[in-house]
């Protein structure tokens, strides 16, 4: 019994070791930032009100687009993709689990009947024997952590599964932001073929008219060919968008779940005003990004590979005990002289491994360096796309005024070389120009708008689309 207590004694001493851990202790690696902390691109930037901050989660809502929301929607529950990344977030999850077993003891039982007969050819043994051995032993097998080997385990599959619900939610907020980019471009085709329609019933009339100007007498025929040039060119534009808006709505069907051939968006022609967007600091773009906070939590993992690698350097200790009944017939197999157990602690240390252990140790010090950077320049794209789109919005904003003013220059144009013509004081080909001028500017109208609603989704979708840092699951949630 001494024996036992003493065993028991050194036993929770080794034990009450475990606090020690080898390896870094984590802290978050600096990243680049202005020498202010603000965006350059917001100086002569619309000044942000209350009401322009994004909502969290549904953030296309505002744009104020009904059909819109209704396809979002649709995307949350339908999208496979959506639905493969909730899947490897749900896989991380189950390693946790899977890695805090260790920091259990295994229990395990092998028990087992066998009658055994000896050979009679052994050596130094001239007689043989049959016997019965009835087993039914329960191992125990623990590993003192005492080098944090299986606690950095564990707090690495902590901080990879809340990297991948940082990957989760940077899928979702690509995929509703390109359902959304893919809606305005749809809703542009709808505006550039409602424009084209109006056009052809234009240039119809206008050929009609001078079809009735060469019959009269007052016009050459060069002017109807000129005319009817002008419209057919126009009929084939107009046919022409009904590809690009066909593409766009195929897209969106697959981004919802569904086959493109049971899928259909009856047209609606782009009319919003982007909204007003406040972009904040870029101090706090990094804690609104989920692919930064996904880049951040796998520089904190590949700080834990370093303290286990380095862990490799240390002794494995492991508690051992073995308990159970043996005999040689079912009848005295569970007798209590029948039992057996035997407990007590093991060191493992490997004295060569011809640098083995070196080599793991520095490929994990290389993997930090290089999630180090990879965080930084992930930091340094968001702080770019943010810039990016704040630079499109400002200057789209002053083109669309220029355009707005072109077209109607353009108008106004056309209308007096058309009364100019029908009076007999210009020839056609004014008209004419006129006409493709409009029509450009027109066009360029629809297209500028098209551009600012892109801008406006990236812009949102480079600031995190409402999303933020502490949204992500604790170590708490994820146990």
């Amino acid at each position: 019994m001494r024996q036992i207590a003493c065993t028991i004694v050194a036993t929770i001493t080794m034990m009450l070791l475990t606090g020690c851990m080898v390896g870094p202790k984590y802290s978050r690696p600096s990243v680049p930032t202005a020498p202010v902390d603000a965006f350059k691109e917001t100086d002569g930037w619309k000044t942000a009100q209350p009401s322009d901050r994004l909502q969290r989660g549904a953030w296309w809502e505002v744009f104020g687009d009904a059909q819109l929301n209704a396809l979002e929607a649709q995307l949350a529950v339908s999208n496979q993709d959506l639905k493969v990344a909730q899947a490897r977030f749900q896989e991380a999850r189950a390693m946790i689990r899977f890695n805090r077993a260790s920091q259990f003891p295994t229990i395990s039982t092998a028990p087992g009947i066998a009658s055994i007969r000896d050979s009679a050819n052994r050596p130094y043994f001239t007689t043989t024997s049959t016997t019965g051995d009835f087993v039914l032993p329960f191992d125990l097998s623990y590993e003192l952590d005492i080098w944090g080997r299986v606690r950095r385990t564990v707090a690495a599959s902590r901080e990879e599964a809340q990297a991948t619900a940082a990957d989760l939610e940077t899928v979702s907020l690509s995929l509703h932001a390109e359902l959304a980019f893919d809606y305005f471009e749809l809703r542009s085709a709808d505006a550039q073929k409602q424009l084209l329609d109006d056009t052809v019933k234009a240039f119809q009339y206008t050929l009609q008219l001078t079809t009735n100007r060469f019959e009269g007498g007052a016009a050459p025929k060069s002017d109807v060919a000129q005319a009817r040039t002008q419209l057919q060119t126009t009929m084939v534009q107009d046919t022409d968008v009904s590809v690009e808006r066909a593409q766009f709505e195929h897209a969106i069907a697959i981004l919802i779940g569904k086959p493109p051939a049971a899928f259909n968006l009856p047209p609606s022609p782009l009319h919003v005003e982007p909204p007003a967007i406040s972009a904040g600091l870029p101090s706090q773009l990094l804690e609104r990004r989920p692919d930064v906070a996904a880049a951040e939590r796998r520089v904190a993992e590949s700080n834990e590979q370093i303290g286990i690698a380095r862990a490799a350097f240390f002794p494995t200790i492991v508690l051992s005990a073995s308990a159970g009944f043996e005999g040689n017939s079912i009848t005295n197999w569970f007798n209590w002289p029948s039992r057996f157990w035997a407990v007590g602690p093991s060191a493992v240390e490997t004295l060569f491994d011809a640098g083995r252990r070196r080599a793991t140790s520095e490929a994990a010090l290389a993997n930090y360096d290089a999630t180090v950077a990879g965080y930084r320049e992930t930091t340094l794209t968001a702080l770019q796309q943010v810039e990016d789109n704040l630079a499109a919005l400002r200057i789209l904003e002053q083109e669309a005024q220029q355009q707005k003013d072109a077209t109607a220059s353009a108008q106004e144009s056309l209308q007096v070389f058309t009364d100019r013509y029908i009076g007999g004081a210009d020839p056609y080909l004014q008209v004419l120009t006129a006409q493709t001028i409009a029509l450009q500017n027109e066009r360029n109208d629809v297209d500028i708008l098209r551009r600012r609603m892109d801008a406006s989704v990236l812009l949102i979708k480079a600031l995190g689309g409402g999303w933020d840092a502490s949204q992500l699951p604790t170590v708490a949630q994820l146990r």
